[in-house]
């Protein structure tokens, strides 16, 4: 139990998020709100709500009295012993009337569609709730196929069936639409069938970039994007020789997971000229700021090949043998995983009047709203307004900006008038250190660190236009949920405060 003294009043709740189950106890309070210290999930503390994402569940509220200058808490003994990553506390919700003729639909198994999901019944819709994927599982925590590759797909599910059909929610998999008809309000699905709404969320996502050099087709070339890939890597790789095609923290998260002897390369696609790893649209972490998780990488085996690019791969008997590079180095592959980035999962909207960028990116404003009536989208598909960018539209590709778009687009499904607010928080593990990230870091000019980069314990600030709009760190909890929670409640921090 966690006791919380705000001003004279005391507050009795469950000690672990329900997250990953990190202790709150090293968060951060503000007023009447307490952020994770791991990956910024907040709470109120007076009803254990959620207020900020990526945790799916409330935390336990306990009754507390206070006699004598002594505090009680009752509690039952069944919820104190429950570990707080499987108790599932949820704020009341409706249930499914067949009166209710309305129809949500809802394309995506991702979390932006299940917490849209879940906050309409919260909410209180009572019509029905379609959520159809392309995909064969329920909702899973895709951040755990890169950590913990050994894991089946039942472990990293985040809803089980069981939960979703108790909510009302009709859960439709391998389900991929392959068009929709706005006028009509009408999605039709590779199979051939259709399905009308009244309100329609697109949170289909964004899938791997392909390779595009004489041999991708190869056998034992893989990409990571779901259980059974993450699998079949493992399998595939464990004591071969495995190369990863891409400087992204996907692959760096990879090699982490990996028994096998790991050469890396930086996509043909990216910046080649030096090391970088971009957690999402965020900002580029600096060479010298990773040189010490490099090395980490290094000493255990892990060869990294910078300034090139991979032109072939070679093969026997149809299976990756080799890959070459554009030097004309030639590497030992057993295995090739691709991560060169993501593109929005938006082709089938090809040919209709719904607003898309350059790249495929679903514009939407912020309440996630299209320019399609009765249309919204949220997730990885989307480009939205970034408060820390002065508004202009970008995606940031993150669990925990998708959970936000999903809340928000629910209660304007419903006509709540809600705005989007919400600080972007990332993070990542590499061989048991955690960096994590918050802000929004895009054309930063400047960076103030704190800390040792050689002992792996910093802190490091991203300035544009004299303020920090984003912050990364290494062993220094609670600091980015710190800065992320100055962030959230406007306040602007500047370089000098920073120094």
């Amino acid at each position: 139990v966690l006791l919380v003294r705000n001003r004279k009043e005391f507050r009795a709740l469950g000690s672990k998020c329900p997250h990953y189950g990190a202790p709150l106890c090293k968060g951060v309070l503000r007023g009447e709100r307490l952020r994770c210290p791991w990956h910024g999930a907040c709470f109120d503390i007076r009803t254990g709500d959620i207020e900020e994402y990526p945790a799916l569940d409330c935390i336990p509220c306990f009754k507390v009295t206070v006699e004598d200058g002594k505090v009680f808490i009752t509690a039952k003994k069944k919820v104190l012993t429950l570990p707080a990553v499987t108790e599932h506390r949820q704020a009341p919700r409706a249930s499914r009337c067949l009166l209710n003729r309305n129809t949500m639909l809802l394309l995506g198994g991702g979390v932006a569609a299940l917490v849209c999901a879940e906050t309409l019944r919260q909410e209180g819709f009572t019509g029905r709730i379609i959520m159809a994927t392309n995909e064969k599982h329920v909702p899973y925590d895709k951040p755990k196929l890169s950590k913990e590759m050994n894991l089946k797909a039942e472990d990293v599910y985040l809803r089980k069936p069981e939960f979703l059909e108790a909510q009302g929610i009709e859960f439709w998999t391998e389900k991929e639409a392959v068009s929709v008809d706005f006028q009509k309000q009408k999605v039709r699905f590779m199979d051939g069938s259709s399905q009308k709404y009244h309100q329609l969320l697109i949170a289909t996502g964004s899938h791997s970039g392909f390779l595009k050099v004489p041999g991708a087709e190869l056998q034992n070339v893989c990409m990571l994007q779901t259980p059974e890939e993450s699998s079949k890597i493992l399998e595939l790789a464990t004591g071969k020789n495995l190369v990863i095609v891409g400087a992204s923290f996907i692959g760096t998260r990879l090699e982490t997971a990996e028994k096998s002897q790991a050469s890396r390369l930086p996509a043909s696609a990216r910046d080649t000229n030096g090391t970088s790893l971009q957690p999402g649209a965020a900002a580029e972490l600096p060479a010298w700021l990773l040189a010490g998780p490099f090395q980490m990488l290094q000493n255990k085996g892990v060869k990294f090949h910078m300034k090139t690019e991979l032109c072939e791969l070679k093969g026997k008997d149809g299976k990756v043998t080799e890959a070459v590079l554009a030097n004309g180095e030639k590497l030992p592959a057993d295995v090739v995983v691709v991560g060169i980035g993501s593109t929005p999962s938006s082709a089938f909207l090809k040919g209709t009047s719904i607003a898309r960028d350059n790249k495929g990116a679903i514009l939407v404003n912020l309440h996630m709203q299209t320019n399609m009536p009765n249309v919204f989208a949220a997730g990885d598909v989307v480009a939205f307004p970034v408060a820390l960018l002065d508004g202009d539209r970008s995606s940031i590709r993150h669990q925990q900006v998708a959970e936000a778009h999903g809340h928000c687009a629910a209660l304007n499904m419903l006509r709540k008038g809600k705005e989007l607010h919400t600080v972007p928080y990332f993070w990542t593990t590499l061989l048991g250190k955690s960096i994590r990230y918050a802000g929004c870091g895009k054309g930063y000019t400047d960076t103030v660190v704190k800390g040792s980069l050689e002992q792996q314990k910093f802190l490091i600030f991203y300035i544009r236009d004299g303020h920090v709009t984003a912050a990364a760190s290494l062993n220094c909890d609670p600091m980015v949920s710190l800065i992320a929670e100055v962030l959230y409640l406007g306040k602007q921090i500047s370089k000098e405060e920073a120094e």
